[in-house]
Formats: C-alpha cells, structure tokens, sequence
C-alpha cells in the first residue's frame, strides 16, 4: 500500500485526466463522428493506466487497459462510438473514480464492465460452449493472433535523451520481455551527414523480433509514455521458422546491437526509472488540450492549497505592516523614508496580484461534472432538455470553486426534477420539446453572480405560502413579500414537491445550499414566473483574502466597501439635504436611484458634515447610493472574519486593520439593501 504522500501526488496527477476523460465521453454522446474526440479519449485512459501502474494502482491499470481497447477499437475503425458505449464508458469512468479515491468496489464489476465494453464494440467473440468469453480475448479485446512472433518497428522521439530518456533501458525492457529468442536490428536510414549530426538527438530506429510468447500488452507498454510522440508498429508474423532467421539476413548488425543492450549498465536503466514518474500528466489548459506525457519541462507546477492559503496569509500581513508603514512616513515627513515606502508599495501591490492571480480558478474547473450530471438526469427522469453553460472562463477564488460544486450540484437537479415539465406538458403547453437549464456565470462589480435558469413551469407564490403555513414554518397571518415567500424554499425541511423521488423532494439540501453559499459570504435569491421558469442566482464574493477598497467615514467610525464595486461618488444632492428617512429615492444622473442614509441605518447622533457624498455602488442588477461623512480613499483591504460573536451581522462580511491599528468594517451592499427592504427601481419594474 502506497503512503498518504504519494497517494496525494498521484491525485494531483489523475486530477486534469479523469476532468478531461469525463469532458470527452460526454462530449462524443453528442459528436460520435469525432476522431479527435476518440483520440483526446485514448489518450486520456492511456496515460492514466501508465500513471497508476507506476504508483502501485494494479487493479486501476488493468481494468483501464480493456477500457483503452474499447477506445482503440474505435479509432482503428473496428467499432463506433454508440449511445451503449458512452452509457457503459460512463460506468467505467465511475469506477475509475472510486478506485481512484481508495474505495474498494466489488471485483465482479471489472468483469461486468469489460464484458459490456467488449460487446459494445463487437468485440466479444461467438461461445456456443459457454466458455469464458474474457479468456478468449487478448487484453486488448482481439483475439489474440495464430502466429509464430512479433515484429516490432519503432522509431523514438529525436530529442528523448535530452528530455532524460533512456533509449537503451527501453529495448533492455523489450529484450527481457522477448527473453534470449529476441532479434534485434539497429535502422540507420535517417543518420544525417557528419557536419549536420548532433549527438544529443536520437536518429536510430529499430526492428525487434520477437516471440509468439511475448504478450502484446507488455511490448506496448514499454513505450507508454513515449507512443503518442513515436512512430510504433506491432505485427504478427507468419511462418517465422526460427526467431534467429532475420539475424541470419542481417548478421553484421544483430549480434552487436543485442550485445549492448543486454550489456548496458543499470545505471542507465535507473535514471529513466527514476524519470518516469516526472513525465506523467500535466494539468490541462484552458483551452481543454493537454501536453505531451513527456513534454521536455512542465509550464506549471501543482502547489498543495494549503501552502497557498499560508503564502497569501503571508502576504496580508504584509499588506497591513506596509500600510502601518506608509502611515507612520506621513506623520514623520521624511523623502528618503517617502522613496522606500512608495518601492515597498509597489512591490506589496505586485505580490499581492500575483498571489491573488494564483489563487483565482476558472468556474469551468466544476463544470464538467454537471454536463456528466445533466447525462445521467436525462435518463433517470425521462426529460430531454439541453444544459447550456456560459461563462465558464469566470474565475472565483479557488476555496470558493471547492465549495461551490455541491450547491449547483442540488440546484441542478431540482431545475430538472421539479422545474422542467414532462415531454407532453411542454408540448401542451405551447413549449419547445427540449427543455434548457443554463448555468451562466458573468462579474458583478466585486462579486461573481452564477444563475441557473430553467424553462420550466416556474413556481406559484400562492402554493409555496400555502405549503409554509401547513408544515408551521410561517403563521397564517404572516405578510410577507415575493422575494420573501420564493426564500422559503431554502427553509429547513421544506419542501413543495409532491412524491418523493430518489433526486429530491424530501425537503433537505436546499437549506444546506443556503448555509453552504453563506460561509462564503455569499447570498441566494430566486425569481420566478408561472408557466416560464425559475432562476437561482448564487452572488459570491471574487475574493476571500484581499481586495482594494474604498475607505470612508460615518460619523466617528471608518467603514470600507470593495472598489470594484464603486461606480462613482458625488456631492450629496439639495434634496437630500435636511432628511431623516433611513432610504429615499432620488434622480441621479438622468436615473431613479435607491439612497441609504448611512447615518441614520448606523443611528449615528451629532450634527451632520457640510458636504457629506454619496458613494454610488452596484447590488445587484441595481445602482444603489450610500450617503457617508466624508470620503478617505482606497487601499488594499485584508479581509478577517469576523467573531462567532458578531459573524450574525450580515451587513458586514468581515473586518480589516487601518495603518493607525484601527478596525474598520466591510460593508456588504447587497445584504444592506437587503436589511433595510429596500425595493430598487429595477426590481419594481420586474413585479410591475
């Protein structure tokens, strides 16, 4: 059994493989005519099987080699991509994660998958006498060939040895597997002239014969981490009398070259040993395309989050000694310390981006599990509907993208268990057969807003109040607005389906949602019209570390709200002036602004400043406009929770240290608005 250690690195190498793995499957249900797709497959199982017998996952490596076969089947043109195939590949791939993760499934499920592979690519051969169909088969599901050897013609990458391959360790392996029958001879035709030869590349090719003995699995695997960049011919030969006939053809050639490979050092053999692990994987790319396995030095490197999180603990602490710094130079008013200062901000404000850029994780990192989830509600409840995702380039702090997948996951499955209606409900309805869930993901200021829509039957006000008052978790006098009455569906144990289905219904999971989108400081809110559909709108914070912010005052204390958010700040209009309502709403700039009179939602008492501002920032789809004292400026923020004490006050999602030692409050705008039941003109005009 390996150690913890080395089980979190093979994690991290398998990680970008079964993500791209599971992105192509699904994507061949929809384009089985794509070569590419087939290939991106193979690919993908081949370096896993390679990854896993080199870290000791020997059951992992087995059972993908007949799921590579399947796949080789199809790109050979021997078999093609049908629905059987995706739906058992998706099976497989199921396996794959749970053997993976250390689970240890039943062994009669490899049997049963490769038995359903095989007949899902034709290849399980016709047994009249029962006889066992696997131990008909070669590992690589064709029958293995009647002949008398091998003949294995290679052609190795030009520049193996100077990304540390060892071509003499390869045809030592090749011999070994051959035993002492093995004939080898050395192909010199692409040796360039004298003043062109450069010692560093590889030139030679190879002939190896082998025999019938010698499993084929075994010679391929040799070159597993070589073959999608080498020339590779494996045939059976007929009528082979002797294995030593092709050294007689060539006798100035074999016995040399198999003298040095059985002579070569173990040395050399070590070296590309100790090499192999460093040529697995490399993370995918954005784009979807993954490197070569043994791409010559990786553009990225796989740093544990927990070393993240410590790097950008650092960094804020940094952030606030640099602050503390830059206050002390004001107060003293020396140039030579200003010069020093101004270099240690600029250097602060790079690592601080940098660290940040790290951290941040495109939203397409979680998207592959729910097409692979759309697949399967598909076939459990019987609805066509297409999932249309946009925005998957958006990025979120990655502590944030870990989080997320659960809630999206809930939220998914009830668009399509309770929001999408049956096939002949649409149709009599007026709607279009297939039903669309889209998962948009787009910035909001400093927050990152992620909607999921459905064109379904939407949900009627009037039924989920009737519901709360029958389960006791509203009273039947209770007034509440839209918003409000669509919240609780996120209550504990509430629920408005009718049955109870092996999806949802059972009135647990939403409010798990809800506590879960809250630890992120983030909020959840859901619209709604009858007969159209639903939408759940996830609003999270960009960060959870730092931000740069704009400092303001309000009376005695200093409050901050991230800058991204800011849209502009404006002297307090005249008819404002001399008021006492905590909001109003007034025309600014040609439009109907929503206004929050800070000092009155803080109950600040003394005499208002002459020339206090209004600071215009956006919640939601909305401009909102907080009245405040005076204006500081901005500076980079290190966000801190806040105490267990105080973490119930959701109008501020944390807390940060002034340069004086000071703590000034981060205000969240959308929780604000939100507490002081402020409807902004955008939303009248949506109920209107």
């Amino acid at each position: 059994m390996i150690d913890a250690e080395t089980q979190e690195v093979f994690r991290q190498e398998t990680e970008a493989l079964i993500e791209s793995l599971q992105a192509g499957l699904l994507a061949l249900n929809d384009r089985p005519e794509d070569i590419g797709l087939v290939s991106q497959v193979f690919r993908d199982l081949h370096t896993l099987k390679g990854t896993g017998a080199m870290f000791g996952y020997t059951r992992l490596a087995e059972f993908i080699h007949d799921f590579e076969a399947a796949f080789d089947a199809v790109r050979s043109g021997e078999a093609n991509v049908s629905p059987q195939l995706i739906s058992v590949s998706l099976q497989a791939y199921d396996l794959i994660v749970a053997l993976l993760e250390g689970e240890d499934p039943e062994q009669s499920l490899d049997a049963a998958l490769k038995h359903a592979l095989a007949e899902a690519t034709g290849k399980v051969p016709a047994a009249a006498d029962g006889a066992d169909v696997a131990g008909a088969c070669d590992p690589n599901g064709a029958a293995t060939p009647a002949a008398d050897g091998w003949r294995l013609t290679i052609s190795l990458p030009e520049d193996l040895m100077e990304i540390g391959g060892n071509p003499v360790a390869l045809l030592e392996e090749v011999i070994e597997i051959g035993g002492a029958q093995t004939v080898l001879r050395a192909d010199v035709s692409r040796l360039p002239a004298l003043d062109a030869f450069d010692p560093a590349r590889l030139y030679t090719g190879w002939t190896i014969e082998l025999p019938a003995a010698a499993p084929e699995a075994d010679i391929r695997d040799v070159f597993m981490f070589h073959e999608d960049r080498m020339t590779l011919s494996l045939e059976p030969v007929a009528g082979n009398a002797a294995p030593g006939a092709a050294a007689e053809a060539s006798p100035e050639l074999a016995p040399e070259v198999s003298t040095a490979v059985v002579a070569a050092p173990k040395a050399a053999v070590a070296v590309a040993e100790a090499q192999t692990p460093a040529q697995g994987p490399t993370k995918a790319s954005a784009g979807g395309k993954r490197a070569a396995a043994t791409a010559a030095a990786s553009s990225q490197m796989r740093v544990s989050s927990e070393r993240l999180d410590d790097i950008m603990d650092r960094v804020g602490e940094l952030v606030i000694a640099e602050s503390r710094l830059a206050d002390l130079a004001s107060k003293l008013n020396l140039p030579e310390l200003d010069e020093v200062v101004e270099g240690i901000q600029r250097l602060a404000l790079g690592l601080r981006d940098t660290t940040m850029a790290i951290r941040l994780s495109p939203v397409s990192g979680i998207t592959g599990r729910f097409r692979r989830l759309a697949h399967d509600l598909a076939s459990k409840t019987g609805k066509a509907f297409d999932l249309v995702i946009e925005g998957e380039e958006t990025e979120l702090d990655k502590s944030v993208i870990d989080k997320l997948s659960d809630p999206l996951v809930h939220i998914l499955r009830n668009a399509v268990d309770h929001g999408l209606e049956p096939t002949a409900e649409r149709v009599a309805a007026g709607k279009p057969e297939r039903g669309t869930v889209r998962l948009v993901a787009r910035y909001s200021g400093a927050d990152v807003l992620i909607s999921v829509t459905d064109d379904g039957r939407g949900l009627d006000p009037d039924f989920i109040r009737r519901r709360a008052i029958e389960r006791g978790v509203i009273a039947q006098d209770q007034v509440l607005k839209r918003h409000e009455v669509f919240a609780l569906l996120l209550a504990p144990g509430f629920s408005t389906a009718e049955t109870v289905t092996d999806l949802s219904g059972r009135g647990v999971g939403t409010d798990v949602v809800k506590t879960t989108v809250e630890s992120l400081r983030g909020s959840i809110d859901i619209d709604s019209v009858l007969g159209q559909g639903t939408t759940f709108t996830l609003r999270l914070p960009l960060t959870l570390a730092i931000m740069e912010g704009l400092l303001f005052q309000v009376g005695s204390e200093r409050y901050t709200v991230p800058l991204a958010a800011v849209e502009g700040i404006v002297e307090q209009p005249e008819a404002l002036r001399g008021g006492t309502a905590t909001s109003t709403v007034v025309e600014l700039r040609e439009r109907l602004v929503s206004i929050l009179r800070l000092r009155q939602v803080f109950r600040v008492e003394g005499e208002e400043p002459a020339f206090p501002k209004v600071v215009l920032v956006r919640a939601g789809d909305a401009q909102v406009g907080l009245v405040v004292d005076e204006i500081i400026g901005s500076f980079q923020t290190v966000i801190k929770h806040l105490s267990p004490l105080h973490s119930r006050l959701d109008i501020f999602s944390g807390a940060t240290i002034l340069g004086n030692g000071n703590v000034a409050l981060i205000l969240d705008v959308a929780q604000l608005v939100r507490s002081q039941n402020i409807t902004t003109p955008s939303q009248r005009e949506r109920a209107a």
